[in-house]
């Protein structure tokens, strides 16, 4: 499925994950892929990058994702989500790439890898996004 919407106008239709700073770069039915850059207002106690930010970044391209493998007139919404995660972070950014697992015609499930400036993994979040007729 295309959708016609570009990057930026699929984070604008996701405010939290706007003003939360959440940036997606690239976006296609097979791969979304976006970024979350450390900032000391989205720490917790010694300046890691709060997971709840982490979960955020995953869940906002898994999101995505799912959207853009949408079945025509439907929407979608998170019904699960498991979040491993490996290390924290303390500066630069956390980027993370989204892809299908599974495509139903009742569900969407997605996998999003994600990483530190370094490239070593961070988290590895899986989220099941149900598949509602309109």
């Amino acid at each position: 499925m295309t959708t016609g919407l570009t990057p930026d106008q699929l984070t604008d239709a996701m405010p939290f994950a706007r003003a939360l700073g959440v940036r997606i770069d690239t976006a296609a039915p097979d791969e979304v892929t976006g970024r979350l850059g450390w900032a000391p207002d989205r720490c917790t106690a010694g300046g890691l990058l709060h997971g709840g930010a982490v979960m955020a970044l995953a869940d906002t391209l898994g999101a995505a994702c799912a959207f853009l493998n949408l079945p025509p007139d439907t929407s979608t919404t998170t019904l699960e989500s498991k979040t491993n995660f490996f290390r924290g972070v303390r500066d630069g950014c956390v980027k993370g790439v989204a892809h299908p697992l599974h495509t139903g015609r009742t569900s969407i499930v997605v996998q999003t890898d994600l990483y530190d400036a370094a490239g070593r993994r961070v988290a590895q979040v899986t989220q099941t996004q149900a598949v509602l007729r309109s």
